[in-house]
């Protein structure tokens, strides 16, 4: 069954239980593109309900909208925030238009859905528009841009949640392995000593580094252009009007909104973007390192380093008897590629724009979004799947300090670069200990190399 609608281009037939209408209709025919559609972000629906209801209240009380037809929009978003007609945004994430498809489909849905509050029929926009009311004193090109600030602020509060969990995991094991000698590397060469414990808990003070640069940037979001409507110069809003529209969507948002001091700037400017989606990609980066580094200690386990044990998931190999991967770490970098990539679309759209608006945005959000989404379920199950079962081959990190040639470095204030790097290369060439070679030299006294050589002097500064 369907209603018949019709708009610039003509009549088209929209299914009859539908809250959108005719544009988004046109928008599911035109954007088979990513697969991807609105109703799989939440956030960025509510967003968008938000933003008309702010923009509903505002046109209330400057007097351009009728009390009955606001409050009939107004609980219609509350009820779309509440989740009640997600499958209502069925329009691609990447679409042409600067975005006026999904505030469209917003608009038709909050349009409709307000109409039978009021006692009317689907499609009856003569009481109730999806332009004259529900657009009132706004363009996609505010509204849009708007939205995705919302969505990214309140993706961030969840992301920042996820990233904490993921910390409190390796500093658990940080402290879990704080008496488990080993050897550090550098350059994938012995180094020096240090402990498993120092090493996880490096991990987790590398992490939470990012808490601070996610918050930084995400408060650039706070500034928005309501009421900038077209291009900026504020055409078809009244005085007062982005002041006012800011200030609401703060109070019913719980953030700080405020409008931006020149609104003609503010519409192309997508700068914002930019910076926060370079945080999700030095997130990304670091936790690609970091499980590039849970790969390497779990080497092996015969021919590797073998200093660590992931939790074994899955058989590894087809062909291969006994085999398991590390296919957890494996799966969070390439959730870090995928990430370092949208960076480079978010780059490239927010280059693109062009005099007074950014048609590129579609792009830019879903890229934004996708990260967001991505890093929060790959940080869950690498702490999950993977960190919080990691055990530690104790002896064997021990016997490798023990053998290693590093240890050498503790000689240095002793006995000199030049005679440390000596006993190294003997060590090397003939396969001696550092300290059977120390002795043999009659450089130190048992007892002093005792002292210098044990290990656990080796992990801090000595006085």
């Amino acid at each position: 069954m369907y209603r018949l609608e019709n708009d610039l281009l003509g009549d088209l037939n929209v299914p009859e239980k539908a809250y959108y209408g005719i544009q988004t209709q046109r928008a599911i025919d035109n954007f088979h593109i990513s697969g991807v559609r609105l109703f799989q972000y939440p956030e960025f629906i509510k967003g968008l309900a938000y933003v008309k209801w702010a923009a509903a209240e505002t046109n209330f009380t400057l007097g351009l909208l009728d009390e009955k037809i606001k409050n009939a929009i107004v609980t219609a978003a509350k009820e779309v925030i509440e989740g009640k007609f997600d499958k209502e945004f069925p329009v691609d994430m990447i679409q042409g238009g600067a975005g006026t498809s999904t505030n469209m489909n917003i608009n038709e849905v909050l349009a409709n859905r307000a109409l039978e509050i009021m006692g009317y029929q689907k499609g009856e926009y003569q009481y109730c528009s999806p332009n004259d009311h529900v657009n009132l004193s706004q363009s996609t090109n505010d509204a849009y841009p708007t939205s995705i600030k919302l969505a990214a602020i309140n993706s961030n509060v969840k992301l920042i949640g996820h990233l904490k969990l993921l910390i409190a995991s390796f500093r658990k094991k940080g402290e879990e392995f704080k008496s488990v000698l080993k050897m550090g590397r550098t350059q994938l060469q012995d180094a020096v000593p240090m402990t498993l414990g120092q090493e996880f808990e490096a991990f987790a003070a590398n992490l939470e580094e990012e808490i601070e640069r996610l918050n930084q940037n995400s408060a650039l979001f706070f500034e928005i252009n309501m009421g900038a409507t077209a291009i900026g110069t504020g055409l078809n809003a009244v005085p007062g009007y982005a002041k006012l529209c800011a200030e609401n969507l703060a109070k019913i948002s719980g953030h700080p909104f405020v409008s931006a001091p020149n609104l003609i700037e503010a519409t192309p400017d997508t700068g914002s973007y930019v910076i926060y989606s370079s945080a999700l990609k030095r997130m990304a980066i670091k936790i690609s390192k970091i499980c590039n580094d849970l790969r390497l200690l779990s080497s092996g386990p015969r021919c590797g380093l073998n200093e660590i044990n992931l939790p074994p998931m899955q058989p590894g190999s087809s062909i291969m008897p006994g085999k398991v991967n590390p296919v957890i770490p494996e799966v969070m970098n390439q959730v870090c590629y995928r990430v370092i990539g949208n960076d480079l679309t978010v780059t490239m759209a927010a280059e693109a724009g062009q005099l007074q608006l950014n048609v590129m945005e579609p792009v830019l959000t879903y890229a934004i979004m996708e990260s967001m989404e991505l890093l929060a379920n790959g940080m869950d199950t690498l702490r999950m799947k993977c960190v919080d079962g990691i055990t530690a081959n104790v002896e064997h990190c021990r016997e490798m300090v023990l053998h290693s040639i590093g240890i050498v470095t503790a000689l240095n204030p002793y006995i000199g670069y030049k005679n440390s790097t000596k006993i190294a290369k003997e060590a090397l060439e003939s396969g001696k200990s550092v300290y059977n070679l120390v002795l043999e030299h009659n450089i130190l006294s048992k007892e002093q190399l005792d002292d210098i050589l044990n290990p656990e002097n080796m992990l801090a500064p000595k006085g």
